[in-house]
């Protein structure tokens, strides 16, 4: 399930900090800041799609994530390959080194990365 703009930015905010009370919500987010209305509504969406859950502290909620950020990006980025590469990850890659303009350092640091993953799945084996 996917999550609208709004709610990805209140969803960092709840995933940043883990487990997060109204007030706190409210102080993170910069000037002009949503009503508190439009951030119980979102939240209520956000329940409702099963991100966010929440115990009763008191008076007060204490939200907290039911879904992991890098699951929920996983899930995103494998769609992206899947609709837009022909579900080719070496697609994606080739468009991704192309196109993001990443200096030679960059390169060299994902060169670094595959090759700890080359020796990972060697190792696996």
């Amino acid at each position: 399930m996917k999550l609208t703009a709004a709610e990805e930015q209140l969803m960092d905010i709840i995933w940043e900090r883990n487990e997060v009370f109204m007030k706190d919500i409210i102080d993170t987010y910069p000037d002009p800041k949503p009503a508190t209305t439009t951030i119980a509504t979102l939240l209520k969406r956000m329940q409702n799609k099963e991100f966010v859950g929440y115990r009763l502290m008191g008076n007060s909620r204490q939200y907290f994530p039911l879904v992991k950020k890098a699951d929920y990006f996983s899930t995103h980025v494998k769609g992206l390959i899947r609709n837009f590469f022909g579900n080719s990850s070496m697609q994606f890659a080739s468009f991704f080194t192309r196109e993001a303009n990443l200096s030679d350092a960059e390169l060299e640091d994902l060169k670094k990365i595959i090759d700890e993953q080359l020796n990972k799945k060697k190792d696996d084996q």
